[in-house]
């Protein structure tokens, strides 16, 4: 299983693409992409799994993700019929015109936001996200008026979490994609074991100090800091299934199950069990 980075409207000639129900249910897709992505799913319960932030939803989802952070696919797992559509816009779109454009300073706000990962709750989630279907037979004219429209309406709604406590930020070029990309690929194939650093920083072709400099530079964390998220990440997912708190550990990479406690609570703010019951 690989964690992929997407390149989606540099091939065709959009400010945005749109993508009506596909379907991903049976597919465990952790990727990132520099599109801004909004998207609405509906008739599901499901995960929501963005950077370091995993919850679940139901019945529907309305997220807006910001550039570059890494998500799993809204559909994974779900058996029920759903609907879905997914909107990517370029960076360059957000950026450069939206930004760039006093008239569209609410919509500058919002898109600061998506740094964040925000999730939109309350009754006009579902009106708004019902609204990005009837784009599909409209023509990209009318599209591009009608997607302002709503990201305008977006920015006006109150209901809603933000899913990380500061922006998710990693700073990488186009050379560098690829270097992180087999990073992450590599932890999401491995976390469940015990990983060497001299391993990911031979995978890397670097030394242990420069990896460990590199490392940190882009995420922001050391090596041992996010691979300790990331595998909090996957022992929710386990707890959330109703999976025991020793099999979460274990299933998750961790060696010491006091020692997964400390890392849950100090990463989550919640002990293993709390969160457990929550969900169960």
């Amino acid at each position: 299983m690989k964690v992929q980075l997407e390149t989606i409207t540099s091939k065709v000639n959009r400010s945005f693409t749109m993508m009506f129900n596909p379907r991903l249910n049976d597919l465990f897709f952790w990727h990132f992409h520099p599109e801004y992505e909004l998207v609405y799913i509906e008739g599901a319960n499901g995960t929501r799994h963005v950077g370091e932030h995993f919850s679940t939803y139901e019945k529907s989802d309305l997220v807006l993700i910001g550039s570059n952070i890494p998500h799993l696919n809204f559909d994974y797992g779900v058996k029920t019929e759903y609907k879905k559509v997914v909107v990517h816009l370029k960076k360059e779109f957000v950026e450069s015109l939206i930004r760039a454009t006093p008239e569209l300073s609410p919509l500058q706000n919002l898109f600061e936001r998506s740094g964040f990962g925000i999730a939109f709750t309350g009754k006009q989630k579902e009106l708004l996200g019902k609204n990005l279907f009837d784009l599909e037979h409209q023509s990209p004219f009318q599209q591009y008026l009608r997607l302002l429209e709503i990201l305008h309406e977006l920015s006006g709604i109150g209901e809603y979490d933000l899913l990380h406590e500061q922006p998710y930020d990693i700073k990488i070029n186009d050379r560098k994609q690829g270097r992180i990309r087999t990073i992450y690929a590599f932890i999401d194939k491995n976390y469940h074991r015990k990983i060497e650093l001299q391993e990911v920083a031979h995978l890397s072709n670097m030394s242990k100090e420069a990896f460990c400099r590199y490392f940190k530079k882009v995420t922001k964390y050391t090596f041992v800091e996010f691979l300790n998220r990331y595998r909090i990440s996957q022992s929710k997912r386990h707890l959330m299934y109703g999976k025991s708190i020793s099999d979460a550990c274990y299933s998750s990479g961790f060696e010491s199950l006091s020692y997964y406690n400390r890392t849950f609570k100090k990463i989550t703010g919640k002990n293993p069990s709390d969160f457990r019951k929550k969900y169960l």
